[in-house]
């Protein structure tokens, strides 16, 4: 008996004294680095959150975080309780959730981050589905960050991010939604692949430097060609291209298809075989059990089904 009950070695006379309510604002701060934006997160005066983290490091008797500049950066302790902190919130989380019944008119705002000449393939079709299903939702678009991806999930910054397929890490789940792939624009009446690398091409990204997508594949199969201007949307490309006769654009069908296209340009399937475009939707692993994640993934992967 004695030996039963010892497996548990609660301390029961400890939660006298501790708030349980004081550590999503730790978790928040972790997250942020930031005790103003943990503030607005939680809903409270940057006053109640500075008093509380000051409850909380009197309990632990750490500082717990430090200021540098304008971050709030974590003590070696901080960092050392962290994934615990965050274990124990989510197994709280989950247990006051499991008699509950999700209700879809609770969801009111939706955040993605997606790349702005993805957004008309998404965007348009994403709110004409939830506003069949009589849900008032605030749609949230911002600017894909690749760099940020996993923090901005890890901290529910943004709900989803919508791009194309690639390795985030163990952390980052992923799920296709929709298939894509690359077409050729030019005023030249037919192409072949060697009047494709023999014409001056123009290049969109809207990273300063680093080769784009279609030469990343085309590289991989010993093919160069020459970019003669590189810029930051299809849009921009698209009135050039109608300006030279020689040039050629590289651009996936589905981006195409939301643009203008002068009626001197001619579209091409690609000569090269080059892979398919998978593009979907990522989310962060520790919220595979959320009950609002769960209903927004189905719903997103029915559009698109």
């Amino acid at each position: 008996m004695n030996m039963i009950h010892n497996k548990t070695n609660l301390d029961m006379s400890i939660f006298n004294h501790i708030d349980i309510n004081l550590y999503p604002l730790f978790i928040t701060i972790y997250e942020q680095r930031n005790i103003s934006k943990a503030a607005k997160i939680l809903c409270i005066t940057q006053y109640a959150a500075s008093h509380a983290l000051q409850r909380l490091r009197l309990h632990l008797q750490d500082d717990l975080f430090v200021r540098a500049g304008s971050k709030m950066l974590p003590t070696p302790f901080a960092e050392q309780i962290y994934p615990s902190v965050q274990n124990a919130l989510f197994a709280f989380q989950n247990i006051s959730k499991q008699k509950q019944q999700f209700d879809p008119s609770s969801v009111q705002t939706l955040r993605i981050a997606i790349h702005d000449e993805i957004e008309p393939i998404i965007f348009p079709k994403l709110i004409h589905h939830f506003q069949k299903l009589n849900l008032t939702i605030q749609f949230l678009s911002t600017k894909l960050d690749r760099k940020n991806v996993i923090a901005d999930l890890a901290a529910q910054q943004v709900d989803f991010v919508i791009d194309l397929e690639q390795n985030y890490g163990d952390k980052i789940n992923y799920q296709n939604l929709v298939q894509n792939h690359f077409v050729i624009c030019s005023q030249h009446t037919n192409i072949n692949s060697e009047l494709y690398f023999a014409s001056p091409h123009i290049g969109v990204s809207s990273r300063r430097t680093g080769l784009l997508l279609e030469d990343i594949y085309l590289n991989q199969a010993q093919f160069r060609r020459q970019i003669f201007m590189r810029c930051q949307h299809y849009s921009t490309a698209l009135q050039v291209l109608a300006q030279y006769p020689d040039a050629m654009l590289t651009i996936p069908k589905q981006i195409l298809a939301h643009l203008q296209v002068d009626q001197s340009i001619n579209i091409f399937e690609h000569p090269i075989d080059l892979p398919v475009l998978n593009m979907g939707i990522y989310w962060h692993g520790a919220l595979n059990e959320n009950s609002r994640h769960i209903y927004l993934r189905e719903e997103i992967s029915k559009i698109f089904a």
